[in-house]
């Protein structure tokens, strides 16, 4: 089969979904696809444009079917959609929250974004508003992804790790030191990443929602 820069971007997600952004490189991916190495370098330069075709190829999945509603649908759209493309290809959390994505799929969803911000805000204020929400979800999706990873290198669930920690953390709080944690671990009410990621999304959401209805001074 003739080889193209399609080809190419989709061996390297594969890898990447096996084993982390430490599996892929122009030489394993080129083996993937039964190439020499230097066949690939017609189509891909560096490792680096290799990740930025990478994660535009992922905001394809991100991208929403139609144009949402009203603003809140379109952010509340993109995290989740964000949130969902990462759980399936967890090397995403590495290469989220640096330099925007110039990607023509990763414009498309910044296009959708902005459009559905714009008709209630300035563009100032939508781009601020953006990237609000997109700080929250960064770091909620690489929390989430870290877990993921430390319960496989572990072998140790959530709830296994809580009790192989129980014995520590009792005797910590103990000490009287610290009554506020105490207070969280005895009588907090503990919920699952999707319910986490809901709520702390709810919360910034309304955040925004009073920023774009507060008047102008």
């Amino acid at each position: 089969m003739p080889l193209d820069q399609e080809r190419i971007v989709a061996a390297a997600i594969a890898l990447a979904d096996e084993g982390g952004l430490d599996g892929v490189s122009l030489r394993k991916v080129a083996a993937r696809l039964n190439a020499g190495p230097m066949r690939l370098y017609g189509y891909i330069s560096t490792k680096q444009e290799l990740f930025d075709l990478m994660v535009d190829e992922v905001y394809a999945e991100i991208l929403p079917q139609e144009q949402p509603g009203d603003w809140r649908e379109a952010l509340g759209t993109l995290a989740h959609r964000t949130r969902h493309a990462a759980l399936r290809h967890e090397w995403l959390a590495d290469l989220l929250g640096g330099r925007p994505a110039l990607g023509p799929n990763a414009l498309a969803v910044g296009e959708v974004t902005l459009a559905a911000l714009e008709s209630v805000a300035g563009i100032d204020t939508a781009m601020r508003a953006v990237e609000t929400v997109g700080a929250y979800f960064t770091g909620a999706i690489r929390r989430e992804i870290a877990n993921l990873r430390a319960e496989r290198a572990t072998g140790l669930s959530k709830h296994d790790w809580q009790r192989a920690s129980g014995p520590h953390l009792t005797r910590m709080l103990a000490t009287g030191r610290f009554p506020a944690l105490a207070k969280a671990v005895h009588d907090g009410t503990d919920v699952d990443a999707e319910a986490s990621f809901e709520t702390g999304l709810d919360w910034v959401l309304d955040a925004v929602a009073a920023k774009l209805t507060r008047p102008s001074a």
